[in-house]
């Protein structure tokens, strides 16, 4: 895993794709058949212009409400809300919800970290969409056969801390479906299928990091190329018991 420094500061229709390329052939690095870009969320959304100034939101009263109760800024709720299809839970000042992408996570990605004052980020609209963009950009400078994903970071239940997700894929498995296979003893597996493009994602963070100014990261190594996206992650409700 490589991080890929000298990016920058990226800005609304700036051209991620182009810089990410310049940036890494700075680096020196030989890009190979096989490698995968991860891509932080936010760079992406700042280039794809996902970003709203505060100064230009009217709170609800559910908002105002909400926000005076926990000591938050209304107008940040309030895109929270409006990002989101589903409000999960409103609980001791932590407000989780269903993005219309279907994503269930804290404040639907509504982010004013790295962020200019005065504004906050949205996840991007198709993050499957922007995977595959970049991936044809990047397929055409280095010549080979490349897989994107677009990460970021979610809080889990169950267990304390953050870790990279993948929000889009693209030239890559997500899911290994490892169901029918037999174990070390011959069982036949019944449930296993691996969050392939999560784990990369994950993993990536370590040399991406949330301070450091490198937004991505490059991969080698890894074998499963294909074809999947970030939507086959997201469970359906019928299957889901905590909905």
């Amino acid at each position: 895993m490589f991080g890929i420094p000298g990016l920058g500061e990226i800005q609304p229709g700036d051209d991620l794709a182009g810089q990410m390329i310049a940036a890494l052939r700075a680096t020196g690095l030989a890009i190979g058949a096989g490698d995968i870009f991860v891509v932080a969320q936010k760079v992406v959304s700042k280039a794809e212009g996902c970003i709203v100034r505060l100064d230009t939101i009217e709170p609800s009263q559910m908002a105002r409400e909400w926000a005076e109760e926990h000591g938050k800024d209304a107008r940040v709720v309030e895109v929270v809300l409006r990002q989101s299809r589903r409000v999960v839970r409103m609980d001791r000042a932590v407000l989780i919800t269903e993005t219309h992408h279907g994503f269930v996570c804290a404040n639907s990605g509504v982010d004013s970290s790295n962020a200019p004052p005065g504004t906050v980020v949205l996840l991007p609209a198709d993050p499957d969409r922007s995977a595959q963009e970049l991936r044809e950009r990047l397929e055409t400078a280095f010549g080979v056969h490349l897989g994107v994903i677009i990460s970021d970071s979610f809080g889990r239940p169950w267990r304390e801390g953050l870790t990279n997700v993948a929000l889009g894929v693209a030239g890559i498995e997500a899911l290994v479906d490892c169901r029918g296979q037999k174990d070390s003893f011959g069982r036949t597996l019944q449930v296993t299928v691996i969050a392939v493009a999560d784990e990369l994602a994950g993993a990536a963070e370590l040399v991406m990091g949330k301070n450091r100014q490198v937004p991505v990261a490059v991969l080698q190594g890894f074998s499963f190329a294909g074809e999947g996206s970030g939507r086959e992650m997201v469970r359906p409700s019928e299957l889901d018991l905590f909905r």
